[in-house]
């Protein structure tokens, strides 16, 4: 090999080996929950629904709603969540994250440990019961529990999480602005994906947000 052949290779032996480091140590993407059907599909959806009113209580249990289930290894939903919406998470030998960061769409504030974090159902799994799901079976309601194809599942700030509780959007709704429409959407998507009642002051709410989109 020539002089010049061998700087040129020499030279770009050096520039792929800084690649690759640069790829290795780059921090990783964030990833995020299922994109929601957009604002003009949710809006034709509601033009479809007729309102009905909410069911009973009566009879519900978080228990009838099995989770979190085994996603792979000795990963379960909350933990594939937590890692999916976050950044750099890193988790020991039985899926915990013991670092990372995490960015809450419903309030911008930013957590670096996982216990600051809820799992939010964005139907939440009591207004489900009321809505039609108190008549699935218990396998039914555990694949809704789990639901990580739908954008039914975020990791947010634990107690904004548990300040929604199991509202519906008329009676909550992010504290972020910009967020509220991509929250409307999401929610429209589930209760549609799966066959949801909406009662009339839920499905006002809904066509509110959507027409300001």
């Amino acid at each position: 090999m020539s002089g010049v052949y061998a700087r040129r290779f020499g030279m770009l032996a050096a520039a792929a080996t800084v690649a690759v480091t640069a790829l290795i140590n780059a921090p990783a993407a964030q990833a995020a929950p299922p994109a929601p059907i957009s604002a003009a599909a949710a809006r034709a959806y509601l033009a479809t629904v007729t309102p009905k009113a909410d069911g009973s209580s009566s009879g519900y249990s978080r228990d009838l709603f099995p989770h979190w289930s085994t996603v792979s290894g000795t990963c379960n939903t909350r933990e594939t969540v937590l890692k999916r919406d976050g950044v750099n998470v890193v988790t020991d030998s039985s899926c915990a994250a013991t670092s990372g960061s995490w960015y809450s769409a419903y309030d911008g504030a930013t957590w670096t440990l996982a216990s600051d974090l809820d799992i939010d159902h964005v139907v939440p799994l009591a207004e489900a019961w009321r809505s039609g799901a108190s008549s699935w079976t218990t396998a039914k309601r555990q694949q809704f529990a789990n639901d990580l194809t739908r954008p039914q599942l975020i990791a947010v700030t634990d107690n904004v999480n548990q300040a929604k509780g199991d509202l519906d959007p008329a009676k909550w709704m992010p504290s972020l602005a910009s967020y509220r429409c991509t929250y409307a959407r999401m929610w429209v998507n589930v209760k549609q994906y799966w066959g949801l009642n909406m009662d009339s002051a839920e499905k006002t709410a809904l066509v509110n947000t959507l027409n300001g989109c």
